[in-house]
């Protein structure tokens, strides 16, 4: 894990002031920013690493987390690891990507097989490697990987093939890769920040959005949109990034504290995403939502085709290796 710092000393405030300038004994609150809503697992769980990685680094670092793009909208937030405006981070990996590309595959459609899959792939090798590529490419160090969940689509159409997708504005983040699954179905993919999401929902600027059932439900998109198409079309993941300023001040016992803090932080997060899962069908349902449960072969058929196409930023071994986990 990485540290970076915020001082809540007055003369911390003033420009210049350099990380080592601190006494030892003098705490560091860090600051951890993201995209989602205060009330979501990633930010309460978040909230919770505080008291955690005070008790483990004897009092000397906290944690203040700010939510719902107040620090930066996710492209901010990437950027501002370095610069030493955010000491850590929520991000997803098609914009960990933009530092080192390979990273990104973890956030293709279609790229696992299921929920095993994926938990699997967070937990090797290869994710190891990947990790440690895209800290040699940006100077910040990943230290987690946690469950986002599947994504679907919601729309006020309804959707039971590829087909009933052409030419459907969809938004989708603002990272290539996200363009991958609408680009299959020949729909429109149309990027538009997070935040603004839901307003571009009401007004109609897009016809569409995807996201796991957890953020459908915290940003309320449901309110806007009465279909939810269950595609499933990726296993997402947030990666916890800890700033390379933060990272490298650190000594070795306190690199481990962090990476033990956060990693519980990571688990916290992904079990009660999982749980919402499981809910969130017949809560939806409930409030008069229409919830389709397609055949994703199709969906599926039509992206495969792209994996290693002109979009993709991993090579074939790469691929291989990440397909042949069991």
């Amino acid at each position: 894990m990485k540290k970076k710092l915020t001082y809540s000393l007055a003369a911390a405030l003033v420009g210049g002031v350099s990380f080592a300038a601190l006494p030892a004994s003098a705490q560091t609150v860090l600051k951890w920013a993201h995209v989602y809503e205060a009330g979501e697992p990633y930010h309460t769980c978040a909230v919770e690493a505080s008291d955690k990685l005070m008790e483990a680094t004897d009092g000397r670092y906290s944690i203040e987390v700010f939510p719902a793009s107040s620090l930066g909208k996710e492209v901010d937030i990437n950027e501002g690891l370095g610069l030493g405006t955010v000491d850590i981070i929520y991000t997803g990996q098609l914009f960990a990507g933009r530092a080192y590309g390979p990273i990104a595959i973890g956030g293709a459609p279609y790229m696992f097989r299921d929920y095993e899959h994926w938990d699997k792939f967070r937990n090797s090798e290869l994710f190891s490697e990947l990790a440690q590529g895209y800290e040699e490419a940006s100077g910040n160090h990943i230290t987690s990987l946690t469950y986002y969940g599947e994504r679907h689509v919601t729309s006020n159409k309804e959707i039971n093939t590829p087909e009933d997708m052409e030419g459907l504005k969809i938004r989708v983040p603002n990272a290539p890769l996200y363009m991958m699954f609408p680009k299959a179905v020949n729909a429109n993919p149309t990027p538009i920040a997070f935040a603004e999401v839901y307003l571009a929902l009401q007004q109609g600027t897009v016809d569409a959005q995807e996201n796991p059932l957890p953020t459908i439900e915290a940003k309320k998109f449901y309110e806007v949109q009465d279909q939810i198409t269950l595609t499933g079309h990726i296993t997402d993941a947030l990666l916890t990034i800890v700033g390379g300023p933060v990272w490298n001040s650190l000594d070795e016992a306190d690199r481990e504290a962090f990476d033990r803090v956060l990693d519980e932080t990571a688990e916290c997060a992904t079990q009660q995403v999982i749980q919402k899962e499981e809910e969130l069908v017949e809560g939806f349902r409930d409030q008069g939502v229409t919830v389709n449960e397609v055949d994703r072969a199709p969906f599926r058929e039509a992206t495969v085709k792209l994996h290693n196409g002109e979009d993709a930023t991993w090579d074939q071994d790469i691929y291989d290796r990440l397909q042949a986990i069991q």
